[in-house]
């Protein structure tokens, strides 16, 4: 095993330990006055504010609340829940009162949240409407752990009980805290002095690509550290009410939004919630200086600009074209100079503030994580003033071990280890990391959990990467992902995907080949895109998308840009043959997970058929290394 360990590099950040997240929510309260720092969307581009004040005032009280109901310290709290004001307020009075909250994603299958639910053992469920309640209740009859439900928003529910357990709201809970807190002062301090920083917070039930849920077992101080000591290495993050502007639309349920939240709460930074479907308006009424996102999103922005580029017709056209080329060449970490360094200013005045205007004309910097970015985007997007800083990590790390700093920032990488952060690369290529990042462990699942973290304390990933001569480190694939070809040649089908969802053309790829003599790959296109290519084409667009993807023309764009994906790979790696797949990968079917990865399992089983024609009939080994075909 390489045995030498990549720390955070000086001037990065500080390392903040022993606390715990109640300590993050008073601290900020006796920092900073903020009126608007909670924004509860309440309408079509409109938002109620909730001060930094009234906030705690309420959490107190549904602490105090929750109480009520019969909880001992530890007990489960399970969250059905939109990713709001409400989901924090609720998660932050369960931590108040030593409980643990077990969020669920509301994408998943019956099976699944019952699953969650039961394994957790869950004594009360919350859930934010009378649509979310309605959705979960017949669950309810083989959940006999639970014994109350919470409705956060009770406009429209008319009932009393649900399953046979008592329904309660927010507002009926609050009332009761606040009758407790003036009764007797001290019990909020009492709550507050018996929370330790090694306490459970969090159980996060992972979405992975294959198998049961499992349970990783977060503390306060895996979520404190690793929120307050990321958000530490960000020198220029201004805090309070004239500060920072976060526009919030990533699931609460993820690691990587609940770690935000805390960051943004420790700063009292005022958090606009809104939902990818309303993203473009919300950019443009709240104008925020910075939101986190996943890869796909800047993709398909990225998308969006190439098809603009393309299609703008005159001056204008070649204008925004030349731009677009000029941010190609763009390189992180190097300073433009001579000529360049002028036609970018000349080119920022022309349309790259326009880039920035639609995204609202204030962002000082994107949080990107959750998959691999591209180095293609991370520089276009640098060059037109807008910085991406991608990072790296895991739900069972809470989640940042390393990422780029606005002003330590290369693309193709995820950065630097964030300080009290130990990483190093096993001999495999595996990147194992230590510290206080690193969960307590799977709920209820021992073996599992000394599978993943080693008697030394090193948890290791399961990804695939190695750290470049400036300290930055890149993933290159999944450790299970890799597979390996009849030829006994192995092919990492992450870089190929990234560079074939790149084209707005391209929704989704799944590279495949285990077992196989070449590499091959099912593409899932971007049905608009495709109907506008369609048009330009001089198809009848109103064909159904089954018949477009046989069209010869249009197949042989789509093998244009199989072609430029296969650029710089290595023989065995190219891609030989392709499938275009009429259909939409979903969170919803259950092909993505919820940070929008594709489920491998799942994909290879559902088109096993497709995958298996790709190879019928095939040439010789020999031909299919030299002459890629369109399937």
């Amino acid at each position: 095993m390489n045995e030498r360990i990549y720390t955070a590099p000086p001037d990065t950040g500080v390392s903040i330990r022993g606390k715990t997240l109640v300590d993050v929510l008073y601290e900020a309260q006796a920092r900073y006055h903020n009126p608007h720092f909670l924004n509860q969307p309440v309408g079509l581009g409109q938002w109620q504010p909730l001060s930094l004040h009234d906030f705690v005032d309420q959490v107190e009280a549904l602490a105090l609340g929750l109480q009520t109901l019969g909880l001992a310290r530890g007990d489960r709290v399970a969250f059905f829940m939109e990713s709001d004001a409400h989901f924090c307020l609720a998660d932050m009075a369960c931590l108040l009162a030593g409980l643990v909250d077990v969020p669920i994603y509301l994408t998943h299958a019956p099976e699944s949240i019952h699953y969650v639910i039961a394994h957790a053992e869950a004594r009360v469920l919350v859930v934010s409407n009378q649509e979310r309640l309605e959705h979960i209740a017949s669950l309810l009859r083989t959940l006999p752990l639970v014994t109350h439900v919470v409705v956060a928003d009770a406009t429209g529910v008319n009932v009393s009980t649900v399953e046979g357990r008592p329904l309660h709201t927010f507002a009926e809970l609050m009332a009761e805290g606040q009758r407790r807190r003036a009764a007797d002062p001290e019990a909020v301090v009492r709550l507050r002095t018996q929370i330790q920083p090694s306490d459970l917070a969090t159980i996060i039930y992972t979405s992975g690509t294959t198998g049961q849920p499992k349970g990783v077992m977060l503390s306060h101080e895996n979520l404190s550290f690793n929120a307050l000591t990321s958000f530490s290495g960000i020198k220029a993050y201004r805090p309070g009410a004239e500060g920072e502007v976060a526009l919030s639309f990533l699931p609460m349920t993820h690691v990587f939004a609940r770690t935000l939240f805390y960051g943004y709460l420790y700063y009292a930074t005022s958090i606009y919630f809104t939902t990818p479907e309303a993203l473009r308006e919300a950019l443009r009424l709240v104008r925020p200086t910075t939101f986190a996102t996943v890869p796909r999103v800047l993709e398909k922005i990225y998308g969006a600009l190439v098809e603009r580029a393309a299609t703008m017709p005159g001056l204008r056209g070649r204008i925004f074209r030349w731009a677009l080329r000029l941010a190609q060449r763009y390189e992180l970490g190097q300073t433009p100079r001579g000529l360049y360094r002028w036609q970018l200013r000349l080119a920022d005045r022309l349309v790259y503030r326009k880039w920035r205007e639609a995204l609202g004309g204030r962002i000082g910097f994107i949080i990107a994580g959750g998959a691999a970015l591209s180095a293609e985007l991370a520089n276009i997007f640098a060059a037109a003033g807008i910085p991406i800083l991608q990072g790296y990590g895991l739900t069972e790390t809470s989640p940042v071990i390393t990422y780029n700093r606005p002003e330590l920032n290369r693309a193709g990488t995820v950065g630097v280890p964030i300080p009290g952060v130990e990483v190093k690369i096993a001999e495999d290529g595996e990147i194992l990391t230590r510290g206080p990042h690193v969960m307590l462990g799977y709920y209820k699942d021992p073996e599992r959990t000394r599978e993943v973290i080693d008697e030394a304390g090193w948890l290791h990933t399961g990804d695939i990467g190695y750290f470049t001569e400036e300290g930055f480190l890149v993933i290159t694939d999944r450790k299970k992902d890799l597979f390996k070809l009849s030829t006994g040649k192995y092919v990492m089908p992450q870089p190929l995907e990234q560079r074939l969802t790149a084209d707005p053309l391209v929704e989704q790829a799944l590279v495949v080949g285990p077992g196989y003599k070449f590499t091959a790959a099912l593409l899932f296109p971007e049905e608009e895109a495709l109907r506008r290519l369609a048009k330009r084409l001089g198809l009848d667009t109103n064909r159904p998308l089954e018949a477009l993807v046989q069209e010869p023309k249009i197949l042989a764009v789509y093998q244009e840009i199989v072609d430029r994906a296969n650029e710089g790979m290595d023989p065995w790696e190219q891609i030989k043959r392709f499938v275009l797949v009429p259909e939409r990968l979903s969170i919803e079917t259950g092909t993505l997970t919820p940070t929008l990865k594709v489920r491998r399992s799942v994909l290879y089983q559902r088109y096993a058929d497709q995958i298996r024609a790709l190879y019928e009939g095939s040439a010789s080994e020999a031909e299919q290394e030299s002459t890629p075909s369109t399937f």
